[in-house]
């Protein structure tokens, strides 16, 4: 049997990953299968529940950590699973917003040398325009995931002048390598540019700094390149055995308040009793006239966040203590919110204490209280 083709998608975070991979699979046939492996930050599989509602015929997660790094070594048994479990004719890797690209594309071909059951396709980086020249100028990893790539897709150029642009563009050909390029409709890429790239990285040694060893590893940022960003886990838990909902006021009110320089991204289901506009003033009303409270999922990157229903519910944290010290989590306690929140190095302190002071986020009527800790 011919291996399965990998595609890996790389990209700072809030670049726009996975509506790129969300408008790629309308594009295939219907019998076409692909997989999902999405690596995220924190305990909080947000995008997994986005994807999982699309046609895509199986996700698997590796949460709370680098799929470069520490996690490498669970990969090989996500790729088995999705393998058996779905035998999919592509498997697509999206990374978490530090990961680095060249060190996950050798494992993928040692995994495809010692198996035969997988080929390393092609590494695309999503780079958002409109925010780069902020992330590019204090993010090593954001320069080493245009570095190592095979192709380019420029994101929410639309949204910025002809110069940012020019100017995006002039930053990426500093790195002085011929690189395959194209911009976004709207994070739409025709499938025919994003499948079958034949990736310089699938070849053996780095074809970029000229070789690979074990005792010169590329990935030599690895004891420190996740601490360019800091992830906190919010949960907030309500009391008492009736439904509750997010204050969903205060909720935009942080939202709108979160700067673009300490907060990079928030992710989060959310329990509410109606459905918040997105930032652009859409609704979702999928929800139709369900009466009651019912949960959202909550996407937030630079200063933009959509708000979609979702049909799961939300479970409850383990192994976390509360905030408070007088209250002990219990089964009469109910998850209204989970969320993960990725800041700026040197920022979770600061918004730890903010949200503990409240009125950032709350319960509808009052009451309940927050559990925060620091994943990274």
């Amino acid at each position: 049997m011919a291996p399965i083709p990998i595609t890996i998608i790389t990209g700072f975070l809030g670049s726009g990953k996975t509506t790129l991979i969300l408008n790629l699979i309308p594009q295939l046939p219907l019998t076409y299968k692909i997989a999902l492996l999405k690596n995220e930050f924190g305990d909080v599989a947000v995008d997994s529940q986005l994807a999982s509602s699309a046609a895509i015929s199986g996700v698997q997660e590796l949460l709370n950590g680098c799929i470069c790094c520490n996690l490498v070594g669970q990969l090989g048994d996500a790729l088995e699973s999705l393998r058996k479990d779905v035998g999919p004719d592509r498997i697509v890797i999206e990374t978490s917003g530090s990961a680095f690209p060249a060190t996950l594309a050798m494992e993928i071909n040692r995994l495809g040398r010692e198996t035969g059951h997988y080929v390393l396709d092609g590494v695309v980086v999503v780079i958002d325009v409109e925010n780069w020249k902020g992330y590019e100028d204090t993010s090593y990893t954001a320069k080493m995931q245009q570095k190592y790539t095979d192709l380019i897709v420029f994101n929410k150029w639309e949204l910025v002048d002809e110069r940012r642009y020019d100017e995006c563009l002039d930053r990426v050909g500093d790195i002085e390598l011929q690189i395959a390029n194209v911009k976004s409709n709207k994070g739409r890429v025709d499938q025919s540019l994003l499948l079958g790239l034949d990736s310089a990285l699938a070849k053996d040694g780095d074809p970029i700094s000229g070789g690979y060893s074990k005792d010169k590893p590329v990935h030599e940022h690895s004891e420190n390149h996740e601490t360019e960003v800091e992830v906190l886990s919010v949960n907030l838990v309500s009391e008492g055995d009736k439904p509750k909902s997010v204050d969903l006021d205060s909720l935009e009110t942080f939202l709108l308040s979160a700067p673009k320089d300490e907060v990079y991204r928030i992710k989060g289901m959310v329990s509410a009793s109606h459905p918040m506009a997105s930032s652009s003033g859409d609704i979702d009303e999928s929800a139709g006239s369900r009466p009651g409270v019912a949960t959202y999922i909550l996407n937030w990157a630079f200063g933009r966040w959509t708000f979609t229903y979702s049909d799961t519910t939300l479970p409850a944290p383990v192994n976390v203590a509360s905030s408070r010290a007088d209250t002990a989590v219990s089964n009469t306690h109910e998850t209204i919110m989970r969320m993960t929140i990725v800041l700026a190095r040197g920022e979770a302190s600061k918004w730890k204490s903010r949200l503990e002071k409240g009125g950032m986020i709350e319960q509808e009527d009052g009451g309940g209280f927050l559990i925060i800790s620091r994943v990274i």
